[in-house]
């Protein structure tokens, strides 16, 4: 009888996983990644015809169109990393990305600003899963300053979409209404379904693949709190992005309506200072190899907290309205320095918890969305059209991030880390 030959009738062939270039697998992850940053950052133009459609006096209350899907983002990415690491990554983020579809549908047809709401929460459920697995997918396949560099490269790609975000927004406002900035994430959430489907292999070991249990995932979060070096960047990444959804939070009324009334000029402003924060993506995937991620997410927060005592500085000097020239450029600066620090901080926090990379980005994905959200809207609440309270929030949380720094030495979490985990490398 004649061997069985892969293909033919004695032996179905076996299915080959599809394996992208480097270069692929970081758009994917990227455009994952851009999901959840393109559903906040295109409906910023569109606040003042929500708050006109359902008549909201109060317009603070705008900002709860972010709160409410960053505080579901934050929470559903608690299961999504544990449901990950056991099942795999792929199925996961599918079901994500079908909460992701249902939320959006629904906020399209919301007869109400309670209903967007609830639809901007579930549309937040969803997306916590692109984003809980987009870090541990690339934590699957790389690690150390290799992990940094992939997932500089993504941020850069990723800071592209808030760059594009509000102008795209106020191109669908002009097409339509605001629902249709709702139908441009519907399009967007289908391509990322269909080329994930189609292009992305499983990445997760199967020596990695851990029992669905809350003992098993309580051990994982216990594992990261108690890991010194795992802990103080998660704390730090978390004090970032407060800085971030602080500015997020607030911009819309300090550069369109109350402080510049920049009106339809405001994309240009928001892409201007984006486009600051991609060039410091890029310049930190070139330098981090050299540089290291210890050195440069500390340069970097020192140069933020400087640059927030200059901000201070200009709201005392022109009583909270300075200069839109001066404002923008210390800005700029502000934020390319911070995006110095949030993907080191990230790839410094997953280095030593690379064997349980679903549970530990869910659970440090969920701390530090929770603290940006919860950050963003206090100081958003506090805003009285002046950028003071922008100012004095940047220059508190920088001022505590450096102390999470202090805290935590290189050499104390070097001693506190676990030996790196073996990870699958590209073209391995």
């Amino acid at each position: 009888m004649p061997r069985p030959v892969a293909g033919t009738a004695l032996e179905p062939a076996v299915r080959r996983e599809p394996q992208p270039s480097f270069a692929e697998f970081v758009l994917v992850i990227a455009l994952m990644m851009g999901l959840s940053s393109l559903s906040i950052d295109n409906l910023l133009p569109a606040f003042s015809a929500v708050r006109s459609e359902f008549g909201i006096a109060d317009a603070n209350r705008m900002q709860l169109i972010i709160t409410a899907y960053m505080a579901g983002f934050a929470i559903m990415q608690l299961a999504w990393g544990p449901i990950s690491d056991s099942i795999g990554r792929r199925k996961v983020l599918m079901i994500g990305l079908g909460i992701y579809t249902a939320g959006t549908l629904l906020a399209i047809f919301a007869p109400s600003y309670e209903v967007l709401l609830a639809a901007r929460a579930i549309q937040g459920l969803g997306a916590g899963s692109a984003r809980v697995l987009s870090i541990a997918i690339v934590r699957d396949r790389y690690e150390g300053r290799e992990m940094a560099r992939v997932m500089s490269l993504t941020l850069m790609i990723f800071i592209i979409v808030p760059v594009i975000a509000p102008a795209t927004g106020s191109a669908f406002l002009m097409l339509g209404d605001w629902r249709t900035i709702f139908m441009s994430m519907l399009g967007l959430v289908l391509v990322v379904v269909f080329w994930f489907g189609l292009r992305m292999p499983e990445t997760l070991h199967p020596e990695y693949r851990r029992p669905l249990s809350l003992p098993a995932v309580a051990s994982g979060m216990r594992r990261v709190v108690t890991t010194r070096a795992s802990f103080a960047n998660m704390l730090a990444m978390g004090l970032a992005m407060g800085c971030l959804m602080t500015y997020l939070g607030s911009s819309q009324q300090i550069f369109e309506t109350d402080i510049y009334k920049l009106g339809p000029l405001f994309p240009l402003a928001f892409a201007l200072i984006a486009i600051c924060m991609g060039l410091a993506s890029f310049a930190n995937s070139r330098l981090v190899k050299r540089l290291g991620m210890h050195r440069l997410s500390r340069f970097g927060m020192v140069g933020f907290w400087l640059m927030a005592m200059v901000l201070l500085g200009l709201a005392v000097l022109f009583q909270g309205r300075p200069p839109l020239i001066y404002f923008g450029i210390v800005m700029g600066v502000a934020h390319f320095l911070l995006s110095l620090t949030m993907p080191n901080f990230n790839a410094l926090a997953m280095e030593p918890v690379g064997d349980i990379a679903g549970t530990a980005s869910s659970f440090i994905g969920c701390v530090t969305t929770l603290m940006g959200a919860v950050i963003g809207a206090v100081i958003g609440e506090a805003y009285d059209g002046t950028i003071f309270p922008l100012a004095c929030g940047y220059l508190g949380l920088s001022s505590l991030c450096m102390l999470v720094l202090v805290w935590s030495s290189e050499r104390e979490a070097a001693a506190a880390a676990p030996a790196a985990t073996p990870a699958l490398v590209a073209g391995e």
